[in-house]
This record gives structure tokens, C-alpha cells and sequence, in this order.
């Protein structure tokens, strides 16, 4: 039998940007499908702890992709972004302007504003813990055991409350031997990374180990006034682990440490758009970029520790805790508008840190199987940031700084009970309180930047908004799921469960804006108050599903079926808006009403060979395919003063109608070794950048076209590979900027005189894109010892 234990993420914490271009896999190992063509021969099956205990795959009634380690280093994956290209109803992407902040969105479900005040609608967990902030969470993948990817809320078996979904790395645990491993890469645009990774025994029950990685490349293009790369990687990491127990052991402990570095170049915009003053036309290369950034200095740090403890205490009850700090530093400037003058230039700084503590009580004994679990994080987000229009108002700024801390709260449990062989009823519950306090000062200076950002403005006028409130949020959320096996290869399930995502304040509201509630001429702390702040936002998803294993599994076929309510939507945005008479930069945030996504899922893995230990060759073939229909039903604005329905004219973010992948893998014994080669497709449909659509911005459907040959020596020592990504050099956006005149109605663009687009902030107009990787072809080494 071959075993693939599935869990949810292991017990270290997860070095971040730590990795070795290692990964996309050569035939993706999805947690829905049958072992992949290079993994070990057996009868097919494969055990998972998805829900907190080993079960066949068959059996688990969750829609849920993963890929191992293994497949990853065999194929070409450079960071978390790539999953989303294999996996259905999922779009993993790096934030626009950054070069580490993560934006993730599953069956709809998602966020895409990285400033305090906004929760993720996909959880990002690095062995089980949760990162409360999408800062240095575009993570590279090194040392993996396996990345799953669940689709739904989830809640009721871990962690935070997640309302979309969850993506989870699952470290490997240390040997109990000594090992050493160095891994290399070299490649196109000057790709030169490093890891080397070391581990030993202390006694009988204790192991030592740590890793060392340099990452660097250069730019995909340049900037061209500043000279600096664009697009490049410049990382250094570092991470320590102890474990004590385990590998047969009743207990095991593991204690990590981690710490990461990103020095890279800011990220530029490409203008999709000629300057509307000074005329300056569009760049032919759209990795080139021409913003000056008044501060050019971009600084991310993040690190943390983590201590994981396991506890049988008998055959029946598992003890788990998880204790977590982590903290990152992000120092990031972006120039929205691309171009030379500070016409909208906004350097940025996100302070984040957080302490976790999680508790676990498994049962699993006869029938009846589950756990118990209590979960607190207390969570500090600081957002400071400058909105530079020099060229608007001569040295004018209007600067922001937003402090908002998250205190929550939550139990949560999962029980199922087999009522025979055949029909098992799963059901589950969590009671969440969370608790928002914000501090939000909105300050104009003249004559510069803030003196925060090193500026030599003095203050002009008192501050637009000086708010300081907690507001806080109750939420019980059910989970019920029924499986059906008529054999012990098929089952048949149906499901419902609930998700919760708490409200908050926006960190960018002016409180001049503020509407005079009590008419009475003064505008009161309570009502600008209830003018930053935001409603919680709920899902009720419902899903049925089969899952197979057919050809005495050879393979392996999954289909799910899902229908989600989603009330209360929470979409941030900004605008331009009026301030004393000056035009200036103004968030705004609206709960949308209620959105409905239904839609289909396939996953199938089916591999056609002999033994490989026996000299036989293998092909597999693994695919995915997603068709969601996403649309607002109901999406209210203020029009004039007047609120107006506008769903028909808005769209679903960062969700395609249509995701699709193919890979085709063959393996053959060569020598002492194995030769692997994979060559993978993968399409995306149109998507929509925004709620509102923009012909400039959205990206229209496209498809990717990677490729890997890997020969592997004996025993698995060694081993040498040449990987390409996006062979076809198709040229894609990712996300963007626009500040441009639309009709506030139907989102129109109003053309100018010209029939290009008319900017609303500052004075050369803002349209700009940021882009997927290149055509990027690069070699891959390691060895064992």
C-alpha cells in the first residue's frame, strides 16, 4: 500500500521566502487523485489525517489538492503562486507593487488590499500556524513535505476561522540519522540560488537541524530613472529546529525558529497609458518601469518561533498545542502613477506581529471520531504610508497611519459517527469572538513628505480623521457533512458548512467625509465611527461530491459540485476625492449585499505502467478543471446621495469562470538512476482585476506552457534537472492600478478628448499593470549525503 500521510500542517514554523527554485509537479500529487506517476508503486491507496486521523482519501468528504515535496523538487515551482496555475477555483498571486505580499482568492473568496483593518478571506498556515497578514507570504518552497490547498470555509477542525479556503505547508520532519544536503540553481536572467540544509541526532531522542539560503536573480526589466532592477529577487534566510521524541516515540516536540531578509528592488508599474501633461508614451517593454520613488528603499523582514507538542496519551486521546510569535517588517515604496515626477507616489510601511496559542483534544476510538479545540490570537497591524501629489498641490501630502489590533477568540469541534459500514455522518460547530481596536490618523503636510518617511512637510490643517474605537463580533458557525460508500473505492458525499470574516474599520476613511448623521452641524466620534467602519461578511456553502478509485487504483477520479450565499461582501477600495478643496486620495469601503457562486471541480491522476522496481516505465496523466459562475446579486452605492443597486454592472475579482490543467509525465529507468520528464498546460479565462470592469487592466484568457526533465541517481543521492516556465513567454497581467474618470453607475471609463482614459488623481493620469514571470529556463542540482 502506498501511504501518503496528508495532515494538516506538521509543527515548525515555516522559514519565510526560504526556498530553491524546486516545483511545480511533474504530475501533481492532488490530495483528490491517485499517487502521481513518481511516486512509490503500491496498490494505489492513499492515507491522509486531512481531518485529523488517518483515513483512506476516499473516505474524506473535504475538497482538498495537494502536492508533495517529491513532485514539487521534480518540476520547476518558484514560489506559492504556482499552485494556483494546477489547482481549481484558485488564484494565488504576489500582491500589485510588491515583491513578498500574497493575494489569494478560492471559489471567490478572497482579498486583495494588504493594509491593517482588512482579514484575509484565505488562511495562509505554515505548519499550523496562522499568518494573520499577507506580508512575506509569497513563500518559496524548500524543504517541503507536501502544500495543501483546501477549498471552503474551514474552521471547525483548526485554527482561525477561514471564510474562502486555506493553503497549508507541511515542513518535513527531522531524520532520525545525520544528513546533509546542498541544492543549487542556476538560470535565465542571472538565477543563482543556494540551500543547504543539515540535521543530527543528540542521544536517542533528540535532533538538531538548521538551513542556510541565498535566493537572488536579476530584474526582468529596469526602472528606468532610478537605475534599480524591476522584478528581481534578493533574499537571505535562515531556520533552526529541535525535536525532541517522536518517530515512534508517545510524544514529540518540535521547537523552530526562523528568519528571512528581502532586499529586492521595489516592484514598478507598467503605464498603460500616455502622461496626460508631459506626454510621456507608453513603454515597449512591460517589465520597464520610469517611477522616480522619492525613497527607493525596499526592506522586508519577517521571522518568528513556533513550538509544536504532540501527546498520545493513550490509544484513544491525542493531545496537541501549538504556540506561535511571529512578527515581519515590510518597507515598500510604490509609485502608482510610473513616472518620473511625484505625481502619485505613496512609500509604505506595514508593521505586523502576533502571538498564537492553539489547543487540540483527538478521539478516536470504535465509531466515533473527532476533536475539541480552542484557539486565541492576539494580532497588532500598523499601516503607515504617504500620498505624495507634488504636482497637484506643490509638496503636498496627505499621510495616513492606521493601527489596528485583532483580538479573537475561539472554540471548535468535529465529530463523526459511522452509522454502518456504508453511511458516516460528520458534523461540527465554532463559536468565534473577535475584537477590532483602531487608531487612525489622517494628517495633511505641505512642503514634502511626512516626516515619518524622512520628509520635510509641516503639518497643514488639523487632521481629516483622528479616530481611535473597538468594535466586536460574535459569530457561531455549523459544519454537517454525510458520506455514502455503496464500496470502499467510491464514495459519495454531500456537505454544508458556514463561514465567518469579522468586520472592522477602514484604515484609509477620512472622517471629513463623515455624513452629519444627527443633522445637528457637528459630526461626532460615533459617527465617523460608523462611517469607517465595516459589517462582517458570511458564506453558506453547500457541496456534493464523489470521489473514486478505479483499475485497482490506477486511477483516481474526483468531482465536486458547489453552491455558496455570500452575504455582507466586504470590498475595499480608493478614490479620488475633495479634502479642504485640494484633490487627494481617499479610502473607501462598502459591504456589497449578496453574491452567489456555483460551480463545478474534476481532479484525476491515472498512471499507466509496471512496477518500476522491475525495470518497467511509467506515463501518468494528471488534470484539473474549474467552472465557477460568480456574480453579485445585489451591490449597493451611494449615486448623488442616493443608494442604487449596480450588481448588474459589477464583477467577481480575481475569479476566472474557467480554470484548466493538463500534465502528461513519464518516468523510465536510465542506468542506476530514473528519468523523469513532465510538460504541463495550464489556462486561465478572463479575469477581472477589479469589481469594476476595465478594458485596460483585465486580463483576457491565456494559457501557460512549463516543462522538466530531471534524471535522478541511485538511491536518490543526487540528482540534476532543467526546468522552463512559461516556455511560450506569454505576457499576462497580475493586478494593477487606475485612477481614471468611469461612470459611477455602470463603472464606464469616460474617455478624454483624446479617447483615452482621463485621470481623477494627480495629473498624468494612473493606469497601470503588473505582470506575470517571463520565459524563465534554469538548471537544478542537489545532493545528499
Amino acid at each position: 500500500m502506498t501511504v501518503f500521510r496528508l495532515a494538516m500542517p506538521g509543527a515548525s514554523t515555516f522559514a519565510l521566502g526560504l526556498a530553491l527554485a524546486t516545483g511545480m509537479p511533474a504530475a501533481p500529487l492532488h490530495a483528490q487523485a491517485a499517487p502521481a506517476a513518481h511516486e512509490a508503486d503500491g496498490d494505489g491507496t492513499i492515507v491522509v489525517t486531512a481531518r485529523r486521523r488517518e483515513e483512506n482519501l476516499v473516505n474524506v468528504p473535504i475538497a482538498v489538492s495537494a502536492f508533495s515535496g517529491a513532485e514539487l523538487s521534480r518540476g520547476g515551482a518558484l514560489d506559492i503562486t504556482d499552485l494556483g496555475q494546477v489547482t481549481p477555483n484558485t488564484t494565488l498571486e504576489v500582491s500589485r507593487g510588491s515583491n513578498s505580499t500574497l493575494s489569494a482568492f478560492i471559489r471567490g473568496v478572497g482579498q486583495q488590499d494588504p493594509v491593517s483593518g482588512f482579514e484575509q478571506g484565505v488562511g495562509i498556515y505554515l505548519d499550523d500556524v496562522y499568518l494573520n497578514r499577507p506580508q512575506a507570504a509569497v513563500l518559496d518552497i524548500y524543504d517541503v513535505e507536501r502544500i495543501e490547498v483546501l477549498r471552503g470555509p474551514q474552521g471547525t477542525l483548526y485554527g482561525r476561522n477561514t471564510i474562502g479556503g486555506a493553503v497549508k505547508y507541511v515542513t518535513r520532519q527531522l531524520p532520525q540519522d545525520f544528513a546533509l544536503s546542498l541544492r543549487g540553481t542556476y538560470g535565465s536572467y542571472d538565477q543563482a540560488d543556494g540551500v543547504v540544509s543539515v540535521s543530527a541526532p543528540i542521544g536517542d531522542i533528540v535532533r538538531v537541524g538548521g538551513s542556510l539560503a541565498r535566493l537572488s536573480r536579476g530584474g526582468f526589466g529596469r526602472n528606468l530613472t532610478t537605475g534599480l532592477e524591476n522584478y528581481n529577487k534578493d533574499i537571505w534566510a535562515g531556520r533552526a529546529t529541535v525535536e525532541i521524541g517522536g518517530h515512534g516515540e508517545p510524544v514529540l516536540i518540535r521547537i523552530s525558529g526562523d528568519y528571512s531578509k528581502d532586499k529586492s528592488a521595489p516592484r514598478g508599474g507598467h503605464r498603460l497609458i500616455p502622461a496626460q501633461v508631459s506626454g510621456t508614451p507608453v513603454l515597449r517593454d512591460v517589465f520597464d518601469t520610469q517611477g522616480g520613488l522619492i525613497d527607493p528603499i525596499q526592506n522586508v523582514e519577517s521571522y518568528g518561533l513556533a513550538m509544536n507538542i504532540t501527546a498520545e496519551l493513550n490509544d484513544a486521546v491525542t493531545l496537541r498545542s501549538i504556540s506561535a510569535w511571529r512578527k515581519d517588517n515590510s518597507e515598500t515604496p510604490i509609485d502608482f502613477d510610473a513616472l518620473p515626477d511625484a505625481d502619485l507616489d505613496v512609500p509604505g510601511a506595514y508593521y505586523n506581529e502576533q502571538i498564537s496559542q492553539e489547543f487540540q483534544l483527538l478521539y478516536d476510538n470504535g465509531p466515533l471520531k473527532g476533536l475539541l479545540g480552542f484557539y486565541y490570537l492576539n494580532a497588532k497591524a500598523d499601516t503607515l504610508f504617504d500620498v505624495r501629489l507634488f504636482t497637484t498641490f506643490q509638496g503636498f501630502t496627505a499621510f495616513t497611519q492606521a493601527d489596528v489590533d485583532t483580538n479573537t477568540y475561539a472554540v471548535f469541534g468535529d465529530f463523526t459517527y459511522d452509522l454502518s459500514d456504508q453511511l458516516s455522518l460528520s458534523v461540527g460547530g465554532r463559536y468565534t469572538w473577535d475584537e477590532r481596536t483602531a487608531y487612525i490618523l489622517r494628517q495633511n503636510y505641505l512642503g514634502g513628505g511626512s516626516p515619518f518617511f524622512g520628509g520635510a512637510g509641516v503639518p497643514f490643517g488639523a487632521p481629516n480623521t483622528n479616530f481611535q474605537g473597538s468594535r466586536s463580533f460574535k459569530k457561531f458557525t455549523p459544519r454537517a457533512s454525510l458520506s455514502f460508500k455503496p464500496t470502499p473505492d467510491h464514495n459519495l458525499y454531500a456537505s454544508y458548512s458556514q463561514g465567518f470574516k469579522g468586520g472592522g474599520f477602514d484604515p484609509r476613511g477620512v472622517g471629513d467625509n463623515a455624513p452629519d448623521l444627527n443633522k445637528n452641524g457637528v459630526v461626532e466620534d460615533s459617527e465617523i465611527a460608523t462611517f469607517l467602519s465595516f459589517r462582517p461578511e458570511k458564506v453558506d456553502s453547500y457541496e456534493v461530491g464523489y470521489k473514486g478509485s478505479l483499475i485497482d487504483g490506477a486511477v483516481y477520479v474526483a468531482l465536486a459540485g458547489f453552491y455558496a450565499d455570500y452575504t455582507d461582501v466586504q470590498i475595499p477600495g480608493s478614490v479620488a476625492c475633495s479634502v479642504g478643496g485640494i484633490s487627494t486620495f481617499c479610502g473607501i469601503v462598502s459591504n456589497a449585499g449578496k453574491a452567489t457562486f456555483k460551480g463545478l471541480e474534476f481532479e484525476t491522476n491515472a498512471r499507466i505502467g509496471r512496477d518500476l522496481a522491475v525495470g518497467g516505465d511509467r506515463l501518468s496523466l494528471a488534470g484539473s478543471l474549474g467552472y465557477i459562475d460568480a456574480e453579485y446579486k445585489k451591490y449597493i452605492t451611494n449615486i448623488a446621495g442616493v443608494p442604487t443597486d449596480v450588481a448588474r454592472y459589477r464583477k467577481v475579482q480575481n475569479t476566472p469562470k474557467w480554470t484548466a490543467s493538463g500534465t502528461l509525465a513519464y518516468r523510465a529507468p536510465a542506468g542506476d538512476g530514473t528519468i523523469d520528464f513532465s510538460t504541463t498546460l495550464s489556462y486561465r479565462s478572463k479575469t477581472y482585476q477589479f469589481e469594476i470592469p476595465n478594458p485596460y487592466i483585465d486580463q483576457k484568457g491565456f494559457m501557460l506552457w512549463d516543462a522538466n526533465l530531471v534524471y535522478t541517481g541511485a538511491d536518490d543521492r543526487w540528482s540534476i534537472g532543467l526546468h522552463g516556465k512559461n516556455l511560450a513567454n506569454k505576457k499576462y497581467k497580475t493586478s494593477g492600478y487606475t485612477f481614471v474618470n468611469v461612470r459611477p453607475d455602470t463603472g464606464a471609463i469616460i474617455p478624454g478628448a483624446n479617447g483615452l482614459p482621463v485621470g481623477n488623481l494627480g495629473t498624468e493620469g494612473t493606469l497601470t499593470a503588473f505582470y506575470g514571470n517571463p520565459r524563465q529556463v534554469f538548471v537544478t542540482g542537489t545532493l545528499k549525503f
